[in-house]
């Protein structure tokens, strides 16, 4: 089991305090959601932790290893999917492993075992049908499992995901929502998952973990314990308690106006 550990961890853009003393704990096979307004550094987080961005102070670390850069135990995954659009399903998921500085090393064991990991993937994505298809030939849902799949061939210990299902229908996303909990429970890896749908997070973890900003902290910290996930369960009295309470912490947090006689005043009335 891999831990990563990030320990008041702090980050600055010249005057302006982004992030201020995060502390976080994040094993192998857990699923931690990162909830909070906007503006709250949620993203910033997680570009820190995948080393695409710089921390201003603190440590972060993965078995006592400090990190500073991109790292094959460390996989992300954005909203906007950057695939690339010449290439089929097939050729974008195993692109890391047919990249010339990779492959050149490899034994040819090696390389069939890429291949046969893919096609893995493919199939635990339900890519299958379309493995020959471009991107361009696929609906959202589509490319956001092509995405993933991509992600997982190193088979990192920690998959990061920037609101990966954002752009999503709903009746799409509650699709994306059961297949990733699988891929959980086969891949085994960590999840770090930022979103601004409370519904989303509390379906979808283990923990969730509220950021207030100005600048963005740790507010308060959600252990969830509910029954195995269903849809169903969105509408249970003890989830609609999550979601309530976390909604209620966020507001509380978000610094926005709320009293009549200011929004009043604001609109000139």
């Amino acid at each position: 089991m891999s831990t990563l550990r990030v320990t008041h961890l702090a980050k600055r853009f010249e005057s302006f305090e982004a992030l201020r003393d995060i502390n976080l704990t994040l094993q192998t096979g857990k699923f931690v959601a990162l909830v909070g307004a906007s503006g709250c550094g949620k993203s910033t987080l997680l570009r820190i932790i995948g080393g695409l961005e710089t921390r201003s102070s603190g440590r972060l670390e993965i078995d006592g290893t400090p990190i500073t850069a991109p790292g094959r135990d460390r996989a992300m995954v954005f909203q906007d999917y950057s695939l690339y659009p010449w290439l089929s399903v097939a050729e974008n998921v195993r692109f890391c492993r047919t990249l010339k500085t990779y492959a050149k090393n490899q034994s040819d064991a090696a390389i069939g075992d890429a291949i046969r990991r893919a096609n893995l993937l493919i199939d635990l994505m339900g890519l299958a049908r379309v493995r020959d298809a471009r991107p361009d030939q696929l609906s959202g849902g589509m490319r956001q499992r092509v995405a993933i799949a991509r992600a997982l061939m190193a088979q990192p210990d920690f998959l990061l995901m920037d609101e990966p299902f954002g752009a999503l229908d709903t009746q799409t996303r509650e699709v994306m929502h059961d297949l990733i909990l699988h891929v959980k429970e086969v891949e085994r890896s960590a999840i770090l998952f930022v979103t601004h749908d409370v519904e989303e997070a509390v379906y979808l973890a283990d923990r969730v973990v509220v950021l207030a900003p100005n600048p963005g902290q740790i507010d308060s910290v959600w252990d969830i314990s509910l029954p195995p996930r269903a849809q169903d369960l969105k509408l249970a009295p003890e989830f609609l308690h999550y979601k309530r309470e976390i909604t209620q912490r966020i507001r509380a947090t978000s610094g926005m106006v709320r009293d009549r006689g200011a929004l009043e005043a604001l609109a000139g009335g």
